[in-house]
């Protein structure tokens, strides 16, 4: 007769992400904003629209019920989103000071000048997955040019490995200054646009 092995409990691991959400100040705050928008304005907002909705009749065919329902499901899953985000932020300002060593090298919240094989020059910022614009040449600290980046140094020539090419990146200056984030601006469009 074989022995019982003892029940084993299932493996929790905690909700959200496992990965720093290593992000600047100005995005931290675009993130609290739009949390912050999303639950005192928006989300009451359309709280009335499916209340109003729900008192016409068959909800079974009510196409404002039915979206608004949607709609709320897809805010209240952001609201999480966000608030896991925020929960897990490591803020790092770029401008606040270092070490000489560490001022020296390709760190989260560089800006670095960089030129290419081919001879063309470009500047990019390094932030959090939360922030990139790419537009302004804001990119992630993941993204596998911050990884080629990373600890550099001035003249220091590091290779990029991309899934369609591999080029040869020559670093020429590294800064590390407060990076400007565009604020969170309510969507055109929003239930709540119109009222306070």
């Amino acid at each position: 007769m074989r022995a019982k092995r003892p029940l084993r409990e299932p493996v929790r691991r905690p909700a959200g992400p496992t990965l720093k959400n290593y992000i600047t100040p100005g995005g931290l705050q675009r993130l609290r904003d739009e949390h912050r928008f999303l639950l005192q304005k928006e989300r009451p907002a359309l709280v009335q629209v499916v209340a109003w909705a729900a008192g016409n009749g068959d909800r079974s065919e009510n196409a404002d019920y039915l979206y608004g329902k949607r709609r709320l499901r897809q805010i209240d899953s952001r609201i999480r989103f966000l608030g896991k985000r925020i929960e897990a932020a490591e803020v790092v300002d770029p401008s606040a000071p270092r070490a000489e060593a560490a001022a020296a090298r390709v760190f989260f919240g560089a800006t670095v000048t960089y030129r290419t094989d081919g001879g063309s020059t470009h500047t990019v910022s390094i932030v959090g997955i939360d922030e990139v614009d790419l537009d302004r040449h804001y990119i992630s600290w993941r993204s596998p040019l911050a990884r080629a980046l990373m600890k550099a140094t001035v003249g220091a020539h590091v290779v990029l490995r991309a899934p369609t090419r591999t080029e040869r990146l020559e670093i020429l200056d590294i800064d590390y200054a407060p990076i400007p984030m565009a604020p969170f601006r309510e969507p055109p469009g929003a239930e709540s646009a119109g009222r306070s």
